[in-house]
């Protein structure tokens, strides 16, 4: 008979409790421990590396409605001093995922596959999640816990195990998210290949990073740019750039006074600026516009979205659970994107000059990438629009 790579449900029990009171008992994998956070699901039918890895689920229990995981197991290093750790390439960027360690709070998922068979597996899902300190829970009906979140919105909740001590649903709450995801310093990062077409230099782009995805990074860079990182709350005048980038992250936009004020004085320069996702709240909120809480967000990598003007619809990769509110964009500003299936803002522009956003994303990893065509596009704004007004001679963010 044939080994069945699905792992029977023995060893601890545990269970997930929702703030509501309800219950989903299963079984532990990961680290042995109990841990709080907000529980949300995402719908995407693999890409579980790059889920647990992305800044935006920072502080929150991840659900997979796709019933098996753990078939490819982890891409890490087998061997030395460094088993277990992830690989990176010559910038210094975690190359399988999309920061250097595990971000959510805890994982559930139905099925766990715990023999995994892909060329490039050096560790299995859950001793992963043990190495990096994080529960997980499985052989529950994650596809009922999904449509409870559906109805109510999603709750806070905890995963207890069997044997380790119970904990407050609002323990562990990160109070500012994107301040713990945030880099701390400027750093530059110099491209490594030619000069593109005849221009004199590199383009220079600045990124807030605000708990960017690494693939953000491969992106830009794989364009030959100089890249600029700077963090959430950077606050010294006189930086120059081509370009500013406005990354995804955690939380509620409305938490980052400093990253709205930044972008507020980067408007009074006129220089392209482009956002994703936190990025797309965050210029809205400088612009005046308002923003709300989702009742369970987008998170996934099967969201249609339509162009408005062009009738295009697009399949695009999205983590977020705050929306731009519809009616409350300032004049100057329209709607660029629409989600398909429930009409929320999915992307907005100004009309006088190149600020544009969108809540999706074009570099999805592991895709769909449909719309990376809108980095290229920003790229050639930053290097050819040039300012139609003497706003001043150097750029003050």
């Amino acid at each position: 008979m044939k080994k069945s790579h699905i792992l029977k449900k023995t060893g601890r029990r545990a269970k997930l409790v929702l703030e509501d009171g309800s219950e989903y008992a299963g079984w532990s994998f990961g680290k042995a421990r109990s841990q709080a956070g907000e529980v949300v699901f995402t719908t995407g039918m693999t890409g579980y590396l790059q889920s647990l890895t992305d800044p935006s689920f920072r502080g929150q229990i991840l659900v997979s409605t796709y019933p098996l995981v753990g078939n490819y197991g982890v891409p890490v290093r087998t061997t030395g001093a460094g088993a277990g750790e992830p690989f990176f390439d010559d910038y210094g960027i975690p190359i399988h995922f999309e920061s250097g360690h595990i971000q959510v709070s805890g994982f559930v998922v139905s099925e766990l596959c715990d023999n995994p068979s892909h060329f490039a597996s050096g560790s299995t899902l859950s001793a992963w999640l043990e190495k990096g300190n994080v529960p997980g829970l499985y052989g529950i009906d994650t596809r009922s816990l999904a449509k409870r979140l559906r109805e109510r919105g999603v709750m806070r909740g905890k995963i207890l195990v069997e044997g380790s001590r119970d904990i407050t649903i609002d323990s562990g709450a990160v109070l500012n998210p994107v301040a713990a995801v945030s880099p701390n310093e400027v750093k530059t990062f110099q491209p490594k290949g030619k000069i593109p077409h005849t221009g004199k230099k590199h383009l220079k782009i600045a990124l807030v990073d605000c708990g960017a995805k690494a693939n953000i990074y491969r992106c830009l860079l794989a364009r030959n740019v100089e890249l600029v990182r700077l963090p959430w709350n950077y606050d010294a005048p006189g930086l120059d750039y081509d370009g500013l980038f406005l990354s995804n992250g955690p939380g509620d936009p409305k938490d980052c006074g400093k990253t709205i004020a930044m972008v507020r004085r980067a408007f009074g320069v006129g220089k392209p600026i482009f956002g994703i996702c936190l990025g797309n709240q965050i210029m809205a909120l400088a612009a005046g516009a308002d923003t709300y809480k989702l009742p369970y967000g987008h998170r996934g990598q099967n969201q249609p979205c339509v162009e408005t003007g062009a009738s295009r619809c697009y399949i695009t990769s999205q983590n977020h659970g705050y929306a731009v509110r519809n009616d409350t964009l300032p004049k100057g500003w329209e709607v660029w994107f629409t989600n398909a299936n429930d009409g929320t803002i999915e992307g907005i522009r100004s009309t006088e000059y190149p600020f544009s956003a969108v809540q999706f994303h074009p570099e999805g990893c592991p895709g769909p990438r449909d719309t990376e065509f809108l980095i290229d596009r920003f790229i050639e704004q930053a290097a050819h629009y040039r300012i139609p007004s003497p706003r001043g001679a150097e750029v003050q963010i």
